[in-house]
């Protein structure tokens, strides 16, 4: 074979018989090789048709590993390879560099999956892993027979990001990419930037106070002259490709003109309409036109349109006419090169939790309130007190897992519960000191730097951890306390405390609009309904869609530290690609053999990234947003569309050697 590119589609019989295929099968110290006999494996495979090499190595993904195989397809000439490991999830983008650094097409080579599908599945049964190991590179040295090179496509990155969500989390993600001379566009859907960090009293473990650390990053982004921010936003439509979104953002009325409002209050002070304030956990109350909390950036009022009773009494006392009712919402069209999603999350609503009388008994509150309680802005002005006859509490239970690590709920730990809840029970035991605190758990989760000290810290300063899940919640109806029920693991004894006040320490679960985010931007979510990424190992920041990434709690549950390192991973991610001003898009697509189409468009409401369109009265194929995931081929009832490098001919060479007897 002298090497020349082949025809896409060439028949079986068409193919060369000189092809040279070396073929290479890893031992995985023993992840394969303790249930698989490799040496028998390579042997076996030495005697396939077209294999003029076949070696067994301990780690073939290693750096000798790698340079054994360009050293042989040096030598050799080897036109084909072949690698049996472990997953192609795993190792296929470093072994296709590797052939390519030796000369040859990054698209001839082909994994066999003997660890994942073979090893692992097969520990006990050595005899029978051995004989699939040789099975599964049988087919794959069939398959790669008939593989075409490819030539992945080159696009050009607009230097531009756009960040999703306007907490801590995107504004980290949002300050980095604007220091390293990126434009960021910084969509927020509330009022404020700030998200639930901005809710908080204090932080664990080291109890700074949260807004301390997070208003001159609010003030930063507000006066950056690199980023753009669109408050009370949201995405409404995403099209295009890596290197080139084009983003619709609808921005709702604030009804009050930014460049003119100074955050005076005037007109705060006028309204007559009060309603629950979302911001203190509908504990306190705010009026009609306000603001979140009065660190809020930007520091603009805006009208709750859906209370307000149009008085017009604000407009009266705003001497700046700031006022302006007449405002529509308006839809402003962005291009950008990368996308950040920093959406972060909603807290669990433990009212589904009947035993725990959640919005029953006025004293059993979610941390969340009872951080509001805490905090000096917050509805009490820091004074702890039960909501239900406004008494300072003197006997004070916490409940952990509320809302996660429950296959009722969610089966996920949310990570910061048992840390927060050790956070405020120090707060309440500064406010309190003579407070009798009982926290009761499941497991203590305490991995974090410095966790562990803290909750040291906590025992030491009196409060009482009882391993145990709480059954159930009652209120005495003559004094208002409430009596819980549990059992002390370590004891083995039931126990009984009756308490004034409950805090339920409930987990974290995925924002609200994350479906319909995900439908926008054509990524997915994992079981527990986080934004899903690429390899939780390898690309825990990426996700299956060149170009838009994943940062803080959007992706899963974690604390505040986590959450910034992630947003500063997300963006060098994204500056990667806006400073290389190019990316290759993955060659592995659909194409339509229009021939053989008979247009009845099946296929567009199939895939999933919206890749197939109609043009010229033909269905084409836009490479630049198709990810090879073949759904279009395998709905198409013509067989008119076909994946390169997957086609059927190629597969069904793979099954006839699988049905082969020896």
């Amino acid at each position: 074979m002298n090497g020349s590119p082949e025809k896409i589609g060439e028949s079986e019989s068409s193919v060369s018989k000189e092809q040279r295929i070396g073929v290479y099968v890893c031992h995985c110290g023993t992840n394969i090789a303790g249930s698989v006999d490799v040496k028998r494996v390579a042997k076996c495979a030495s005697t396939f048709s077209n294999v003029v090499v076949a070696r067994d190595y301990t780690y073939i993904c290693s750096d000798a590993g790698q340079a054994l195989i360009r050293q042989d397809i040096k030598n050799l000439k080897l036109d084909k390879v072949v690698v049996a490991a472990c997953s192609p999830t795993l190792h296929e983008s470093t072994f296709r560099k590797c052939v390519e650094d030796a000369g040859l097409n990054g698209y001839l080579l082909t994994i066999a999956n003997i660890r994942e599908q073979c090893s692992w599945v097969h520990m006990r049964e050595p005899e029978e892993a051995t004989e699939k190991a040789i099975d599964l590179i049988r087919m794959a040295v069939a398959r790669v027979s008939l593989l075409k090179p490819l030539e992945a496509i080159k696009v050009p990155i607009r230097k531009t990001c756009l960040v999703i969500g306007g907490g801590i989390t995107g504004i980290q993600a949002a300050l980095d990419l604007a220091e390293e001379g990126f434009d960021v566009y910084l969509v927020e859907k509330g009022p404020s930037l700030g998200g639930h960090m901005a809710q908080l009293d204090k932080t664990f473990p080291t109890m700074d106070c949260s807004l301390c650390i997070l208003s001159p990053k609010m003030s930063s982004i507000a006066h950056h002259p690199k980023i753009h921010v669109f408050i009370n936003s949201e995405i409404k439509q995403v099209s295009g490709y890596v290197g080139n979104f084009k983003v619709g953002i609808m921005v709702k009325p604030r009804y009050v003109i930014d460049n003119l409002c100074n955050g005076c209050g005037e007109c705060a002070k006028a309204c007559p309409i009060e309603v629950p304030n979302e911001f203190d956990e509908n504990l306190g109350s705010r009026k009609s036109i306000y603001i979140p909390f009065p660190q809020a950036v930007p520091l603009i009022y805006t009208i709750d349109i859906d209370h307000c009773i149009k008085c017009y009494k604000c407009v009266e006392a705003c001497g700046l006419g700031a006022i302006d009712f007449a405002q529509e919402p308006k839809e402003v069209e962005i291009e950008v090169g990368t996308i950040i999603v920093a959406t972060g999350f909603n807290p669990f609503d433990p009212s589904v939790i009947e035993e725990y009388g959640y919005g029953i008994y006025e004293s059993v509150v979610t941390g969340i309130e009872l951080e509001r309680i805490i905090s000096p802005s917050g509805p009490s002005g820091g004074k702890i007190i039960r909501p239900s006859d406004g008494k300072t509490p003197k006997r004070i239970a916490f409940v952990q897992c509320i809302g996660s690590r429950d296959e009722k709920t969610n089966p996920y730990c949310s990570r910061v519960c048992c840390m927060y809840a050790t956070k405020q029970a120090l707060l309440v035991r500064e406010k309190i000191p003579d407070a009798n605190i009982l926290i009761f758990y499941i497991d203590l989760r305490a991995f974090g730097k410095g966790y562990e000290e803290f909750y040291k810290r906590a025992q030491t300063e009196g409060v009482r951890y009882i391993r145990g899940q709480v059954a159930e919640i009652v209120e005495d109806p003559k004094s208002n306390n409430l009596i819980l029920r549990a059992e002390d693991t370590l004891l083995g004894a039931l126990v009984e405390a009756e308490v004034d006040l409950v805090v339920l320490s409930i987990g974290l679960i995925p924002s609200i609009g994350t479906s319909s985010l995900c439908r926008t931007l054509n990524i997915s979510t994992s079981p527990d309904g986080f934004f899903r990424e690429a390899h939780p190992k390898l690309r825990p920041l990426d996700t299956l869609v060149d170009g838009i990434y994943i940062a803080g709690v959007a992706q899963g549950p974690k604390d505040i530290p986590d959450c910034v390192a992630q947003a500063s991973g997300a963006a060098q991610r994204a500056s990667i690609l806006m400073t290389a001003g190019e990316a290759k898009i993955e060659a592995i697509t659909a194409e339509v053999e229009e021939d053989l189409c008979s247009q009845c468009l099946i296929c567009l409401d199939t895939c999933p990234f919206k890749a197939l369109i109609v043009k010229e009265k033909a269905v084409k194929v836009l490479e630049t947003l198709c990810k090879g995931c073949g759904s279009c081929s395998a709905a198409c009832p013509s067989g008119a569309i076909q994946m390169k490098n997957f086609s059927d001919e190629q597969i069904l060479a793979e099954f006839k050697e699988a049905l082969k007897s020896d």
